[in-house]
């Protein structure tokens, strides 16, 4: 770090202005203007930073990546259960082209309840070509760490990259939050790394045309409801097309117990999972209350699972979706049954890595593992076990080092295929001989649990109700 940087920032003394004082830059500099905030320096903020113009950007002098990075700190007042829970604005009109990099946020809830209000970092609305990178955001007061609004269904492009999200929220009842929320259009969301979300670990609120790619979520003492959820009707009325989620991986939760002798599991104290790994479609989420409305048009491929989950990949209420080649590595366990807040007399499938809802899902080419049921509402609701010796031995990533890097996009033939009730007694790993030596047990392995699968999913499909079309090229 250069002096020269260091002494062009902007100071964060005295503390009693300093809200005042960038906020006042920001709006008397006009467009293209830099906020320069100084390394290793915490800004005690009573009130959201604001944009004002297009192309300004708040970054930390110099740079950094470390936590050398200008902290800005939420600390307005709370009552009642309101207050601030935003520390910085990007949703103005004409804010096009705002940037902000290489700072940290501390949204300071320290284990209280949720507020009611924003979240951390409030971007999108009406405009286009927003980035934020290189953000560390973290403990929000409000619903999440990072918003990208969707305006009047208007933004687009937005830039969310090279991030440190989380943790988010609490486990407990209501008292969630997400890590990234992604409403704009067209937008890229590559290479954060989330850790320890509650509520959602990257949602898509719709957000068509959006690739989310070679994101890392992982959770360490708190259960997730969702790592990737294509779940929310609104705004965009459940419009999923040309929305890419790909090579991402996605952690559940591993034994804390000592890894000793020949055991593959052992006990979570936190009983921590992830319920579900990727969700699709509104029932899986909401249940019946948004009626017959659907999720449209998705791409989820070449996603790795590890971990403890309820459910891999949780399908329901969906159409013209494409869910192929997401593989599960390392070691994995689907556990789980239902809770209190499940509905009495609904069933709920047992836990698998991927569940498929036949009777609300339809003209989807899927993956040929996945596990047909009849009703795959409100999966949220089942818990984990309340310890045991469930959960696989591993690791947990973290900024350096996640567990398995994000897998590479291939040219060759899949391991999945367009899913149909002919596909029984398909041999699966025809191209052993270029594996290495080290993976070839682990293949074996699920060639043989797959032929099973696939023998049970032939007897199923034969009792698929008409209107079900397992195949974009049987309509």
């Amino acid at each position: 770090m250069s002096s020269r940087a260091a002494s062009n920032c902007e100071p964060a003394d005295p503390s009693n202005t300093v809200t005042d004082r960038l906020n006042t830059l920001l709006n008397s500099s006009g467009a293209g203007y830099v906020l320069s905030l100084c390394p290793s320096t915490q800004y005690l903020i009573q009130a959201p930073i604001n944009f004002f113009a297009a192309n300004q950007e708040i970054s930390t002098a110099g740079y950094p990546t470390d936590d050398t990075r200008a902290v800005l700190v939420v600390s307005g007042s709370v009552s009642n259960g309101t207050g601030q829970s935003t520390a910085v604005q990007g949703s103005c009109a004409n804010c096009d082209g705002v940037k902000l990099r290489n700072i940290q946020i501390n949204g300071t809830r320290l284990g209280a309840p949720p507020l009611k209000g924003g979240a951390n970092i409030e971007m999108g609305g009406p405009n286009s070509n927003q980035v934020v990178e290189y953000v560390h955001s973290f403990d929000p007061r409000g619903w999440s760490c990072l918003h990208i609004a969707e305006g009047s269904l208007n933004c687009n492009n937005a830039t969310v990259q090279n991030n440190e999200i989380g943790p988010a929220g609490s486990d407990l009842f209501q008292q969630w939050a997400d890590g990234i929320s992604m409403a704009c259009a067209n937008s890229l969301v590559r290479n954060n790394m989330i850790n320890n979300p509650t509520d959602g670990g990257i949602v898509l609120f719709g957000a068509p045309g959006t690739r989310v790619e070679n994101n890392t979520i992982w959770v360490e003492n708190n259960t997730l409801l969702g790592g990737v959820n294509m779940v929310d009707v609104s705004p965009w009325s459940g419009d999923y097309k040309g929305v890419v989620v790909t090579n991402n991986t996605i952690a559940g939760g591993f034994a804390s117990s000592p890894d000793v002798g020949s055991a593959t599991k052992g006990t979570n104290n936190e009983d921590v999972v992830i319920k579900i790994g990727i969700a699709i479609g509104p029932r899986t989420w909401f249940g019946s209350e948004y009626g017959n409305n659907v999720s449209t048009g998705g791409t989820v491929i070449n996603n790795q699972l590890t971990g403890a989950f309820s459910y891999g990949i949780a399908m329901s209420s969906a159409t013209n979706f494409t869910v192929e080649n997401n593989v599960l590595i390392g070691n994995t366990s689907f556990i789980g049954a239902r809770g209190p807040n499940c509905t009495t007399g609904d069933p709920t499938p047992p836990p698998a890595p991927f569940v498929l809802d036949i009777n609300t899902t339809s003209k989807s080419t899927t993956q040929s593992d996945f596990t047909d049921n009849m009703d795959g509402d409100s999966l949220t609701c089942v818990f984990p076990p309340d310890g045991g010796d469930y959960w696989p031995f591993g690791g947990n990533p973290n900024s350096s080092e996640p567990p398995v890097s994000p897998p590479e996009s291939s040219n060759s033939n899949s391991t999945s295929h367009t899913s149909g009730g002919t596909i029984a007694g398909i041999v699966v790993g025809v191209i052993a001989g270029l594996l290495f030596l080290a993976f070839l047990a682990w293949y074996i392995r699920k060639w043989a649990l797959r032929r099973s699968q696939d023998s049970a999913y032939f007897k199923a499909a034969r009792r698929i109700p008409r209107g079900y079309v397992r195949s974009k090229e049987q309509i």
